[in-house]
């Protein structure tokens, strides 16, 4: 974790945040998975220091273009940022993975795409005495079985949306996908895939014939964010407010932050200097980052009002963005 602020996160700095400290991170923690194609690995990022519990935060990757990026060596930017404001950070590698070159098939989309995902988030919270047991450094008890939330960027949007309450009934043989985990009681979504059906492209029912999510039941609170330009014409042809759609169509409680002038990569969430970042920003890296730790803050720690005066500060900060609650 960088030891300072960039000198360029402009007004993000009004949003709080408590001044970054070390982290650790480890990888691969390995889970043996027989039932898997290959076995569940995952990267954990911790505070430093202290000893007493740690809210749990599972992070799941997007599928992107690069070929590390959209695996348990992305997302560095949040992780270890989400650390630094006193969380674990569980980011296991999918097997839709580009690392993991497993093919892909009009078969087994769905599986690798949708199901398999969710599935890997349960996995790791039914073992993890398995974790802590294999990490000396983190220690036993330190993982807060009762504070856990799921954030997801992109297709690991979708994961989170599942895993909150979203279900997907797939066009081809409607079989319908049901995997919410109550143990999850805070979500956030960056730049999650909306609905399915007419709201899909001519690409974009192509590249995701299973995709037909109803986020009717999706009851878990949740903190939507979607940037004001990521149009993403390849999937859509709702335009930037298909990434709003998990928050318009879902019952409260619910947020959407709206993030300006943001395009798929909220200022570079998936890497440093990620050159999939179309709208590289040192301040809309902050702005995004300081506000999920503070939804994350107030949903999970008891009496904490981090939420309120972060929102209080972006109203004061609207260039950055905007936020509405239902």
């Amino acid at each position: 974790m960088r030891s300072h602020n960039h000198a360029e996160i402009g007004a993000a700095a009004n949003i709080p945040a408590t001044s970054p400290g070390q982290v650790l991170s480890v990888s691969p923690v390995i889970l043996p998975s027989p039932d898997r194609d290959v076995n569940l690995e995952l990267r954990v990022t911790i505070p430093s220091t202290g000893d007493g519990p740690l809210p749990i935060v599972l992070l799941s990757h997007g599928h992107g273009p690069s070929h590390h990026l959209s695996s348990l060596e992305g997302y560095a930017p949040l992780a270890e940022f989400l650390a630094s404001q006193g969380f674990a950070v569980l980011q296991p590698t999918h097997l839709s993975s580009r690392s993991l070159g497993i093919a892909m098939t009009g078969d087994n989309i769905r599986h690798l795409f949708l199901e398999s995902r969710a599935a890997d988030m349960t996995q790791i919270l039914n073992r993890l005495d398995e974790i802590e047991a294999s990490l000396p450094v983190l220690g036993r008890g330190r993982l807060d079985r009762s504070k856990v939330a799921v954030v997801g960027h992109s297709l690991g949007g979708l994961t989170a949306s599942l895993l909150l309450g979203a279900t997907n009934a797939d066009p081809r043989d409607g079989v319908t996908t049901n995997l919410v985990d109550e143990r999850i009681t805070a979500g956030v979504l960056l730049g999650a895939p909306g609905t399915g059906g007419e709201a899909l492209s001519k690409t974009g029912a192509e590249r995701l014939p299973f995709h037909n999510v109803d986020f009717s039941d999706m009851r878990t609170p949740a903190l939507v964010v979607w940037g004001e330009n990521d149009g993403s014409e390849m999937l859509t042809t709702r335009g930037a407010e298909w990434h709003e759609e998990p928050y318009a169509l879902s019952p409260g409680p619910k947020v959407s932050f709206m993030v300006k002038g943001a395009k798929h990569g909220f200022g570079g969430i998936s890497g440093w200097d990620a050159a999939e970042c179309a709208d590289e920003s040192p301040e809309r890296l902050a702005a995004v980052s300081r506000m999920v730790a503070a939804y994350l803050k107030t949903r999970l720690v008891d009496g904490d009002d981090t939420w309120d005066r972060a929102c209080a500060a972006l109203a004061e900060n609207e260039a950055l963005g905007r936020v509405e609650s239902k």
